[in-house]
């Protein structure tokens, strides 16, 4: 992709000086991005048992597809679940939050930016943003509940016998979603497996659509309670590892009556943790980087001593006015004085 394609905000801020590599390393899933002075490469795989054979296997795919060279990067920056556990001798490499490198992935791609509601595998944001620097000024964090999570989503559509990536789109063509009004995964895990029996029973599919729906709108209301401790400002944006299931994006929106910001066309939204980290990466260089030494000022010929001959010096002397003869000076009822004279002039 091209940067000029999916960057808005200004070039100056984003653009690097040579290739760095962002890492958002999730619990469920891995993201990595590399940005070059021209182009935007990203990879998806999901996070293995070891977080460095993961990042490892990233670098390689990024490598890959914008043909580079480990000795080519500048920089690397990760953030994520598993920042803390990467190591390289070889590249430089610093550690973000994530909370800050998924405000700044979405200010660069939309300079608008207010608020984000941020959904990974083990927890959910709200975080309000600066739109003039990208940075958080406010932020509220659920990580002790599995509710209006992606793990949440995750055993639920396990109950349903679908897939993950298929939950979304089933809970889309519902025509009364479920009421799951538990708040509490333990709970709502009940609710969901007395509601499949009930459907399952009739063999309605369309029980199992309702059931995704409710499922999706009980984890948006807890989203929805943290969005409204930090306030709701547009431009808003989704991002996270659940940003592109379409059945949260439209449960979302409903409960807030508010819509999300359209994302870059070609770019999807869960890289933009990735992509922050990548940006930091890029500023990160530029002050490793060494200052440039100042130019040498031009050397100049200094100029001789002005000589005069000793022919031009003479005459100088012999040229001098001679002053006039002066009567000692006396005053009454004092020693007499010297002459006044001027030496070597007196007659």
């Amino acid at each position: 992709m091209k940067i000029s394609d999916i960057v808005k905000a200004d070039p100056a801020r984003v653009v690097p000086a040579a290739p760095v590599v962002g890492f958002d390393i999730g619990s469920r899933g891995s993201k990595g991005v590399l940005v070059t002075p021209d182009e935007i490469h990203t990879v998806f795989i999901p996070t293995g048992l070891y977080m460095q054979e993961t990042a490892d296997e990233l670098l390689s795919l990024l490598l890959k597809r914008a043909k580079l060279k480990r000795h080519n990067l500048g920089f690397i920056v990760g953030t994520g679940y598993g920042r803390i556990s990467l190591k390289y001798e070889d590249i430089p490499y610093q550690v973000v939050t994530e909370i800050s490198c998924h405000a700044m992935g979405a200010h660069v791609v939309n300079p608008a930016t207010r608020t984000i509601i941020d959904i990974g595998g083990q927890d959910s944001k709200a975080i309000k943003v600066d739109p003039a620097t990208g940075k958080v000024v406010e932020f509220v964090m659920n990580d002790k509940c599995a509710a209006g999570t992606g793990r949440f989503l995750e055993k639920a559509a396990n109950l349903l016998g679908i897939g993950l990536d298929e939950l979304g789109g089933v809970a889309l063509q519902a025509k009364e979603p479920a009421q799951v009004s538990s708040q509490c995964v333990v709970f709502a895990e009940s609710e969901v497996v007395s509601l499949r029996a009930r459907g399952d029973r009739v063999g309605d599919e369309e029980a199992r659509a309702n059931i995704a729906a409710g499922i999706h709108y009980a984890s948006a209301r807890r989203v929805k309670t943290l969005l409204g401790r930090v306030g709701l400002e547009p431009d808003l944006v989704f991002t996270g590892g659940v940003a592109n299931n379409a059945g949260m994006w439209h449960a979302l929106e409903d409960l807030i009556g508010s819509p999300f910001a359209p994302s870059p066309a070609g770019f999807d939204m869960i890289f933009a943790g990735a992509l922050g980290a990548a940006v930091y990466a890029g500023r990160h260089h530029a002050l490793s980087r060494p200052a440039k030494p100042a130019k040498a000022k031009a050397k100049t010929t200094p100029k001789p001593p002005v000589e005069l001959e000793t022919a031009k010096i003479e005459t100088i002397v012999a040229e001098a006015p001679r002053l006039p003869h002066r009567p000692a000076c006396h005053t009454p009822g004092r020693a007499e004085a010297p002459a006044c004279g001027v030496a070597g002039f007196a007659d």
